[in-house]
């Protein structure tokens, strides 16, 4: 999902923490100073569900400003702002039950409260958090009420609770019901866990086996991902920005699904469109199976996500990537391409969307969609899909894909554009992937991925092919 208007947040470095001649491992285990992270927290909180502002640029703000605080506790307030925003719903719907008066208290007072109940919720124990949140009287006699509150929740008609239990609005519910069924409740559930940290491996560094050996001499441990044969699984308290592996270029941080649905591209060494490529991490993907041979062309619409783009692509050691940054709509966006009209052998079109099948990673995204908003993104993808066609050459590959586990952006979507185009026929990912991959990855002819099924944010992918 590439929509964002500002460029990405960067990572906190490690320069802000206050000077110490101790060991990063003894900075780790020193206590918690509760006063300063539950101050942090509380603002980045309130940036973001009181001011709207994204939960990753409001966190990254927020820990900018506070210097003062050391890497363990830079990290509790990131990870209870995030546990917050998963179980916004649950956590409201508990404390107006545990709390009578919770509706009538100021914000700041419902957020401590908020925060503390997410403690809570994720297993800390009760007195503990009402002791290091400050919490007495009644407030603290509602966090203790909060195991009634849950048994209220439970006893719940299925139907009801679902949203709640879910923390998803109730459109998004429905929709969840309508693709996963009776597993929608374990998919959402998934979707409320925290998301693991995956890298792709450089190709033109060495291989997996060798990035994993080069990590752990940096004293970083890491697993293969099960599904790509590219990834590596990394301990979620690396700063990976930071590493001298990263730096060198031998690895991008790239969820497994994301690798899968680069894999189903297969690009040759001749010419190839990424037509929606944000900052890259796909292109780079692609420049590997190309071995920096033929032309990778790379489009967006923000100039920024190009120049971040070129950048990483020096890091890589990538050649043969062309950028360009088109207009976003209308006959000046046709005009930008029409210089590649039917010369391309693969165009990947990884379209903006929902992100419903990233939540684990942006949890603020569910409260921010709209119906209105879905039908936007259904009516962009169609026209980008028609848009980007017109370069797919005879014989040639459109490969279609999206985070979103929504059907209206994903197989409606192809279903329109085939009705349209009859001259185009689907490839199954299973001829790409080969039987026993294609087999884990979804049941039909698409690249289906979902957090509960394969542990990877959820993906969508489709390969068409134009006749010669």
């Amino acid at each position: 999902m590439k929509k964002n208007p500002r460029p990405p947040a960067r990572a906190p470095k490690s320069r802000r923490e206050p000077p110490s001649s101790e060991s990063e491992a003894s900075r780790m285990a020193r206590p918690l100073r509760e006063d300063l992270v539950l101050q942090a927290s509380l603002e980045a909180y309130g940036f973001i569900r009181h001011e709207g502002r994204l939960a990753d640029r409001a966190l990254d703000f927020t820990l900018r400003h506070k210097r003062n605080l050391y890497s363990n506790e830079r990290r509790a307030v990131a990870e209870r702002v995030y546990a917050l925003l998963r179980r916004q719903l649950t956590v409201d719907f508990l404390l107006e039950r545990a709390h009578r008066g919770f509706p009538r208290l100021d914000k700041t007072r419902q957020d401590v409260l908020r925060l503390a109940a997410s403690r809570i919720l994720h297993g800390e124990p009760i007195d503990a958090v009402a002791r290091t949140s400050v919490l007495t009287g009644t407030d603290a006699d509602a966090l203790a009420a909060l195991p009634e509150a849950a048994r209220a929740l439970e006893a719940l008609p299925r139907d009801k609770r679902f949203p709640i239990a879910a923390s998803l609005p109730d459109f998004l519910a429905a929709h969840f019901r309508a693709v996963f069924g009776d597993d929608a409740e374990r998919a959402a559930e998934a979707m409320n866990e925290r998301a693991p940290l995956a890298a792709r491996v450089n190709g033109f560094k060495g291989s997996r086996e060798q990035l994993r050996t080069l990590l752990e001499q940096q004293d970083v441990q890491s697993s293969p991902t099960p599904l790509s044969p590219l990834g590596l699984i990394l301990d979620t308290r690396t700063n990976a920005f930071s590493l001298d592996a990263f730096r060198d270029g031998w690895f991008e941080l790239q969820d497994e699904g994301s690798q899968l649905l680069g894999m189903l591209v297969d690009a040759p060494p001749t010419k190839v469109v990424d037509a929606c490529a944000g900052a890259g991490g796909k292109t780079l993907q692609l420049a590997v199976q190309m071995k920096n041979r033929g032309d990778l062309h790379a489009l967006d619409i923000e100039a920024w996500r190009i120049e971040e783009l070129r950048k990483r692509a020096r890091r890589a050691g990538v050649h043969n990537v062309r950028t360009l940054v088109i207009p976003p709509e209308g006959s000046e966006a046709d005009e930008a391409i029409a210089p590649l009209e039917g010369k391309a052998d693969r165009v990947l079109v990884d379209a903006p969307c929902s992100g419903t099948g990233t939540f684990r990673r942006k949890p603020d995204a569910r409260y921010r969609l709209t119906p209105e908003m879905l039908a936007d993104h259904v009516a962009r993808q169609k026209r980008l899909l028609e848009r980007f066609s017109q370069m797919v050459k005879p014989g040639g590959r459109l490969i279609y894909g999206t985070c979103s586990v929504l059907r209206e952006e994903n197989e409606q979507v192809v279903e329109d554009f085939l009705a349209r185009h009859p001259d185009y026929s689907v490839r199954p990912v299973a001829e790409e992937l080969g039987p026993e991959l294609g087999a884990k990855v979804g049941p039909g002819p698409f690249l289906r991925l979902a957090p509960h099924l394969h542990g990877t944010d959820g993906f969508f992918g489709a390969i068409l092919v134009r006749a010669k």
